[in-house]
């Protein structure tokens, strides 16, 4: 047990550099991919919801509308049905031998991050939405709202405040998925681990170690998440 202790010091005080290079990429993919993920998701929610008046509408808006809602569910569907790993290996390597497509592997990291999340976000922010009482759309049409000033001002805060405890666990799990990336040689933290053990022939001692940094990086995230969301009721019940 002791030989076992001191070989995760000797490791730490080795690749400590190396380590936190390694979780500085995992928390940036992170972080960037579900901001731009959130962005996503919002859109392609809000998008999903757009009533469709079969009475007053044209018909061209009417079939553009369920073109785009077409549109919409199947990418919603292919990235939350297929791997994550697949799509990642798929984006890197797939885009170039079929179309000719080359992404740089921070290029690749970030995008396959941001619409892997906003697929699944979408249909988070669209349970929310969907879940706020009719009766405020139609209160804000009265007061000559439109569709989308309806969305911005009345409807997404209060989906946000329902919908943020799946948000921030979807974050959370991101952290763990970018582990991933590691297949599309982007050196996060995994992938820096698993160089470490080549050199080292320690792998229990790494990947335990590896294994108590993601906790770490989970439970601070967790601790934010119960902040934000006391943040959000709190504000909920001002305006109520």
């Amino acid at each position: 047990m002791q030989d076992f202790f001191a070989n995760c010091a000797t490791v730490l005080q080795k690749y400590g550099f190396s380590y936190l290079r390694g979780a500085g990429t995992t928390l940036l993919l992170a972080l960037v991919g579900t901001f731009f993920g959130c962005l996503i998701g919002f859109a392609v929610g809000a998008l999903q919801t757009i009533p469709v008046d079969k009475q007053r509408d044209p018909v061209w808006k009417r079939v553009l509308l369920k073109i785009l809602h077409i549109f919409l569910r199947c990418y919603v569907e292919l990235f939350r049905g297929t791997p994550m790993i697949v799509q990642a290996v798929f984006i890197y390597y797939g885009l170039l031998q079929v179309f000719g497509i080359k992404m740089g592997m921070w290029q690749a990291g970030f995008f396959i991050v941001s619409i892997n999340t906003g697929a699944y976000m979408a249909e988070t922010v669209r349970g929310g939405i969907v879940s706020i009482d009719p009766g405020q759309t139609e209160g804000a049409k009265a007061i000559g709202m439109n569709h989308w000033q309806t969305m911005l001002h009345v409807i997404l805060p209060q989906a946000l405040r329902t919908a943020f405890p799946t948000l921030a666990s979807t974050l959370i799990a991101m952290v763990k998925d970018t582990s991933l990336a590691a297949n599309i040689t982007v050196t996060e933290m995994f992938m820096t681990t698993q160089r470490i053990v080549a050199r080292t022939y320690e792998p229990l001692a790494l990947y335990i170690e590896v294994g108590l940094v993601y906790l770490l990086f989970c439970t601070v995230l967790t601790r934010l998440q119960a902040v934000g969301e006391r943040y959000l009721n709190s504000k909920g019940a001002q305006r109520s």
